[in-house]
């Protein structure tokens, strides 16, 4: 499976919400197949050119599509998500925060039996540069022109306006971008750096991969336990943000999943497991740059 290709028909769930129309004018504006919306009750209307549906059932019969953008309040994306699976939906943006845990766990666990990828929830969007966005990665569409261009090389990151930082630092020196993930910044998401690996292997646009972590959780070593069982043929650098919150024990900083407990989720042990797998871990911002393809 490729992540987001040309041919794809993009639907967005809640596509009468303030955040979401703003998010489709720019998206249309981008060349992104925004095919179809769904806001129950709302059947009938438009928005920007694209026709409401009442349920994700009839929006994809309609219109064909098999990626959607979710953007309802936090309580209703349960719901929401579990219609896309139902309705054929085989790649899932979860753009909503605050969403119960309980709730995704409930939602990832029925994705899997319905072979549905999801990012997110509390996710800035994916971009494939030139072919499509989703979400509200890098904001308005001129900002996303400028930050984002065609290349070899990936970014995934545990932070969705980082994930424009590097496409546009990138983008900068002449290396451009074949994807672009904002993976979500809760401590329970969907697609995580590890199950977005075998996606970018497969992916003959994909050279080189740009990794942003954070402190909490465990994606950097899982993801580093992944590359010691099974070598890969890109190029891996890493960045690893927020050296200083090792030093505090148990306080939150920004994101959810920003928590270190002990030594699980230190940027010092997720720095050393991503070494010893063959990882370049940039010192400094600027040293991301070594070795990439142009």
């Amino acid at each position: 499976m490729t992540l987001l290709n040309p041919r794809d028909k993009i639907l967005v769930q809640g596509i009468t919400g303030r955040e979401a129309m703003g998010m489709v004018e720019d998206a249309l504006a981008y060349g992104s197949s925004i095919a179809a919306g769904v806001t129950p009750g709302k059947g009938g209307q438009k928005v920007h050119g694209v026709p409401v549906f009442n349920t994700v059932r009839e929006a994809a019969s309609a219109s064909g599509a098999t990626v959607s953008v979710i953007s309802v309040p936090a309580a209703g994306v349960l719901d929401a998500a579990l219609e896309a699976f139902a309705g054929g939906i085989k790649l899932c943006l979860i753009m909503s925060e605050r969403v119960p845990r309980l709730d995704t766990a409930r939602l990832l666990a029925v994705a899997r039996s319905a072979g549905c990828t999801v990012i997110g929830p509390n996710t800035l969007g994916l971009i494939r540069p030139g072919v499509a966005k989703l979400g509200t990665i890098g904001g308005r569409v001129d900002n996303v022109k400028r930050s984002f261009s065609k290349g070899k090389v990936a970014i995934l990151s545990r932070s969705g306006g980082m994930t424009t930082e590097i496409a546009s630092f990138l983008t900068s020196r002449g290396i451009g971008q074949s994807i672009a993930i904002g993976v979500g910044g809760d401590a329970i998401i969907g697609a995580n750096f590890t199950d977005l690996m075998p996606l970018l292997e497969d992916d003959p646009k994909t050279e080189a991969v740009v990794l942003y972590g954070e402190p909490g959780g465990t994606a950097e070593e899982q993801l580093a336990d992944y590359l010691q069982e099974r070598k890969t043929r890109l190029r891996m650098n890493a960045f690893l943000s927020g050296r200083f919150v090792d030093e505090m024990q148990g306080v939150r900083f920004g994101h959810a999943a920003v928590i270190v407990e002990g030594d699980r989720g230190s940027i010092k042990g997720k720095a050393k497991a991503l070494r010893e797998a063959g990882v370049f871990v940039a010192e400094k911002f600027d040293d991301i740059l070594e070795g990439l393809p142009q």
